[in-house]
């Protein structure tokens, strides 16, 4: 195990000890996106459609579709229960390098994985399923984060290590909410102006206004964005400005090579629209000039889940960045004598 996933498994340690071991689940690969045809979504008590409780987003479905797939948006089901099927005995897998990481083995069925959608990919256009190729402006600062690869593997500080190592994001928190490798959990909590989004992974509290605010002045950037929203008929629309350069699309990754960093030109719509008792279908666009060369879009489930959300004491428990601060100041001793 890296010290990097290290770090973050100690963060965890707390909520493993809480969760019953899980039970070896066959998977259940199914289209639960089906609103019912007498299904009439609840309300809150100022008439909104209810999408308050416990979810998570927790996939099987990759961000981006396998190349040998083409076109393909879809499985069957069948395909979608053996491709489950398939990672379910990899995170069952004691070879796994990231074992802490299943669901499997520690997490339980409250943090079950699945491919509810039958989706082949999150990303459903472009129509390949793949991210768009990035712009002159992404170039570039794809060349700078690779600049930084000799400082990052280093250690020289902990501000050129990853916000997840320094336990600031981990990025699942969004816009886009795209998930997270484990802890995949939300809650919503809804009022008559606003939506709050929290974010187990890994303590974010994202604030939805639905009051008609205009967005914050330009010059004011958050990790997050600026997020404003409004109900069409029953869908929860939120429009999303005002990012930093830091927002990091593919979560914490297995090497800092696959980092695809947003621009402040940033701007993301997302549609929450509750379906079924236990579905909302959550879609958003990602349009970032200064990253890509057009917009793209994608599909997530989320699913009922029981409550209530862990405190993920991530700083608390974060020996794992003192280490590699200390392992690399050791080595540069040794290097000297």
């Amino acid at each position: 195990m890296s010290l990097r996933i290290y770090a973050c498994a100690l963060a965890a340690v707390g909520i493993a000890l809480l969760i019953a071991p899980a039970q070896a689940a066959e998977p259940a690969a199914k289209d639960t996106a089906k609103p019912p045809k007498s299904w009439t979504p609840p309300r809150t008590s100022d008439g909104q459609p209810d999408l308050q409780g416990y979810w998570t987003n927790g996939t099987y479905i990759p961000l981006e579709r396998p190349k040998e797939l083409g076109t393909k948006e879809f499985y069957t089901e069948a395909e979608a229960v053996a491709v489950e099927k398939k990672k379910l005995q990899e995170d069952n897998s004691q070879a796994s390098n990231d074992i802490h990481y299943d669901n499997v083995i520690w997490q339980g069925d409250k943090y079950a994985k699945g491919s509810p959608n039958l989706r082949t990919s999150i990303v459903f256009d472009p129509p390949d399923g793949r991210l768009p190729p990035l712009s002159p402006q992404g170039q570039k600062r794809a060349a700078e984060m690779a600049a930084l690869l000799p400082r990052r593997a280093a250690a020289e500080s902990a501000e050129v290590r990853t916000l997840a190592e320094r336990c600031i994001t981990w990025g699942a928190d969004g816009p886009p909410m795209l998930g997270s490798t484990y802890n995949a959990n939300f809650q919503i909590l809804q009022n008559a102006g606003s939506v709050v989004v929290l974010t187990e992974m890994m303590h974010d509290a994202r604030t939805i206004f639905l009051d008609g605010r205009p967005h914050v002045a330009a010059n004011i950037q958050e990790l997050a964005g600026d997020s404003r929203g409004r109900w069409e008929g029953d869908t929860l629309v939120v429009d999303s400005t005002n990012f930093t350069d830091k927002t990091n699309f593919r979560g914490p990754p297995a090497t800092a090579r696959q980092d695809i960093f947003s621009s402040p030109q940033l701007h993301v719509t997302e549609r929450f629209t509750r379906v079924n008792d236990q579905t909302i279908v959550y879609r958003f666009t990602v349009d970032d000039p200064g990253t890509w060369t057009k917009p793209w879009s994608g599909e997530l489930i989320m699913r009922k889940a029981n409550g209530p959300i862990f405190e993920y004491a991530c700083h608390e428990g974060n020996y794992g960045l003192v280490d590699i601060l200390a392992g690399a100041r050791a080595a540069e001793k040794k290097r000297s004598h």
